[in-house]
């Protein structure tokens, strides 16, 4: 159904990204010395921070929280607007200095699905932060639709049906701007130029893997 408001409206977008950004420089966890190298335990610190305070961050706002998926689940968290709109929440974290790295953010069928409601939002919360020392230092977020990452900044990546991923998550492209039709649309050019690459790999598999097996039919018991 159409969507008369959404916390995504221009007038609100900043709010929600300044608000949870408050609130981790706050409440920022210390690391232990065993932990302070791992990017994986500081992710895994502030998203659990995210999860057990997000539904009083953000309760003037929504009326309904679950911070409870599975493992293989889309969301993190997922929550229900005052206007019932639905948004599945994926928490990513991105330590500065590391030099290079591609967060899966969902698959394209799941997206597909997801998106055939115009009420439902796949939101990506990027926390970018610092370690000094054990402490982490929170620099940035963005709290942000997936439509509004520029397809200049994503790729798809072969896993199942085609999973959506940032290509470089020290570059990411944000346009506030950006429908949800055209990103869809360019969705779909981008999985139909995929999948034929894909299909040509396969291919290529088939012919070395019945090549090998001939060789084998030819040798002696």
């Amino acid at each position: 159904m159409p969507v008369e408001f959404s916390l995504f409206d221009a007038a609100d977008s900043d709010g929600m990204d300044a608000r949870i950004l408050r609130f981790l420089v706050a409440n920022s966890p210390t690391l232990t010395l065993e932990t302070a190298n791992s990017p994986r335990a500081a992710g895994d610190a502030i998203q659990q921070l995210i999860s057990d305070n997000f539904g009083a961050l953000m309760q003037d706002r929504t009326t309904s929280y679950s911070p409870t998926f599975a493992r293989r689940a889309m969301a993190d968290l997922a929550f229900t607007d005052l206007n019932d709109n639905y948004y599945v929440v994926d928490v990513k974290t991105h330590r500065r200095n590391t030099s290079f790295n591609m967060p899966n953010l969902t698959s394209i069928r799941r997206i597909i699905r997801l998106y055939e409601d115009d009420s439902n939002f796949f939101v990506i919360l990027m926390v970018r932060y610092d370690v000094e020392d054990t402490l982490l230092k929170i620099k940035s977020v963005d709290f942000v639709p997936i439509e509004f990452l520029s397809w200049s900044c994503l790729t798809i990546g072969a896993l199942g049906w085609g999973q959506i991923q940032i290509a470089d998550a020290n570059r990411i492209v944000i346009d506030k701007t950006a429908s949800r039709k055209r990103w869809m649309l360019d969705l779909c050019d981008a999985a139909l130029e995929f999948y034929p690459r894909e299909i040509a790999k396969i291919n290529d598999r088939v012919e070395f893997v019945s090549n090998v097996r001939q060789e084998w039919e030819r040798r002696n018991p």
